[in-house]
């Protein structure tokens, strides 16, 4: 027999990397005591970046818990969707009353150091009520006042999609945005017709949008039709209805009034996409898109850091004026600006200015107001083009 070398290619399963941190997430489930797998009763936050890894924690797509199976769907789509984000995923148990804090948000930040930038929490047999948005906003309120700012994307149960269309957005939830699509094919449809009629959960896509939302850079909205389609072949809402089988009017409802997140079709593009990329904030508010609060969250984190190892240090007065000297406030505005200028540079922001007043008596107070104005990188959600004949051009 001649002599013959043979090389056989293996997928390693190496994870892939992103610069920066707007990839890194969270994602929280919460079940029945007797269906947390082993490896997170004791240690209820992991991170795990690779299919592999969330499979050998015990989140395998053959559990026998069904809570379970969903929760590896839905890692599988992040995954899916952006192989290179950084993932890390809490299992709690469900809270036995009605009342839901939430508290394990923050319980997951902190393992994370504070690095993430958007959490998942699937909640698929609980009714969204105004309460749990409430609960949740505080909870990123609270962790944006510990310097640890996120967006939450919440997936509760859908009853009936007519019942969903009750609206419960308003003024001051921009760090909350609510699922209420789900995969109406393949394995999020066949888990939801694995679940028992009385004890009916939806399943959700909140793995698509937690995966569209890592990938995308801050600025981006994941609705974007050309960068952004979803890989649902078959768009349907949480109570298992299909989006093609409701009303046009319900969801202009559901999409304009409700600001839910689902997945939509488009005529002359194949597959589907996400409706838009609301909060549950007022809509006419400068943070009514997910991408808004991403970009000012990734600006003041930017500032912070370079701004806070000056504190503390001292800032020279003009001995004529006692106002500020220039080259005091050129020094600041030039501090302030660094992490501007990169965001600028890369597309995130379209422009910026900071604005130091020289006449501050810092003396008396030891207080430096420092006004910045960033000038955002605008989403173009409807286009309108007139056509017609003409008898020359």
């Amino acid at each position: 027999m001649a002599t013959s070398l043979k090389i056989q290619r293996q997928n390693g399963n190496v994870p892939k990397s992103l610069p920066g941190e707007d990839h890194v997430t969270g994602f929280v489930a919460y079940l029945v005591a007797a269906d947390i797998p082993a490896a997170f009763k004791t240690e209820h936050v992991q991170a795990l970046s690779t299919i592999d890894a969330a499979e050998a924690a015990g989140i395998t797509d053959d559990a026998a818990s069904w809570g379970v199976r969903v929760l590896h769907y839905h890692l599988s789509e992040i995954y899916r969707l952006n192989p290179a984000v950084s993932l890390y995923v809490a299992i709690f148990e469900k809270p036995q009353d009605a009342a839901q804090t939430f508290a394990e948000i923050k319980t997951v930040q902190n393992f994370a150091a504070g690095r993430i930038r958007q959490i998942g929490v699937w909640c698929g047999d609980r009714t969204l009520s105004a309460d749990d948005l409430t609960a949740l906003q505080g909870i990123a309120d609270a962790l944006t006042e510990e310097e640890a700012e996120l967006s939450v994307v919440y997936a509760p149960k859908v009853a009936t999609v007519k019942q969903q269309a009750v609206n419960l957005a308003g003024e001051g939830k921009c760090r909350v945005s609510v699922v209420i699509g789900q995969a109406g094919s393949g394995i999020g449809a066949e888990l939801y017709k694995d679940k028992a009629n009385a004890t009916k959960a939806s399943v959700s896509g909140l793995g698509v949008v937690l995966g569209l939302l890592s990938r995308a850079k801050v600025h981006q909205c994941i609705a974007w039709i050309k960068e952004f389609p979803t890989g649902v072949s078959l768009p349907a809402f949480g109570d298992g209805t299909l989006v093609r089988d409701v009303d046009k009017a319900l969801l202009e409802t559901l999409d304009s009034t409700g600001r839910y997140l689902f997945f939509v079709t488009h005529t002359g593009q194949a597959g589907s996409y996400m409706n838009d990329s609301h909060t549950m904030d007022s809509g006419i508010s400068d943070y009514a898109a997910i991408e808004s609060v991403r970009t000012m969250d990734k600006a003041v984190r930017g500032i912070r850091t370079y701004v806070k190892p000056e504190l503390g240090g001292n800032v020279y007065a003009d001995p004529s004026t006692g106002q500020l000297a220039s080259y005091t406030v050129a020094h600041l505005e030039t501090v302030a600006n660094q992490a501007l200028e990169a965001m600028e540079r890369d597309g995130e922001l379209s422009g910026y200015k900071v604005e130091i007043d020289p006449a501050q008596d810092v003396a008396s107070t030891g207080l430096v107001d420092i006004v910045i104005k960033n000038v955002a990188v605008p989403v173009m959600r409807h286009v309108r083009i007139k056509i017609g004949f003409v008898k020359s051009v």
